[in-house]
């Protein structure tokens, strides 16, 4: 085998390998991101049942209110107001997470195999 045929061999078998860890690159991003915008969209979801049981015990305040009169709505509109807090804060988080994880693009993986296509092209040039 001549230094040409060698060339060409060893280039052939490091595109192949390098073709192949870019794949597997692309495949890890794709995975965090699809689990964070799974997470992001399960805190949407208890966002959404938090404010479900705010609004419950928010209307109970009021029936208590207007049926009894007594101190229990207060403690029925507190529990209400705590509930819908925590439903802001988990869809604010929720929302940013669903953010970072968008657009569902390997966008590191593509800067890596364009630089490495600059590469190639550089040393071919030589």
């Amino acid at each position: 085998m001549n230094d040409t045929q060698k060339l060409v061999s060893d280039l052939s078998e490091q595109v192949s390998r390098l073709v192949k860890d870019e794949l597997r690159l692309a495949r890890m991003e794709l995975t965090e991101k699809g689990k964070r915008a799974g997470f992001g969209a399960g805190l949407f979801g208890a966002a959404g049942t938090a404010a479900f049981f705010g609004a419950a015990a928010l209307v109970a305040a009021v029936i208590l209110l207007l049926a009894l009169a007594m101190p229990a709505w207060v403690a029925a509109a507190v529990v209400g107001v705590v509930l819908f807090v925590v439903a802001a804060v988990l869809g604010l988080v929720g929302k940013n997470q669903v953010k970072r994880a968008t657009p569902p693009v390997p966008e590191e993986t593509i800067a890596s195999v364009k630089a490495d296509i600059d590469m190639v092209k550089e040393r071919a040039h030589r």
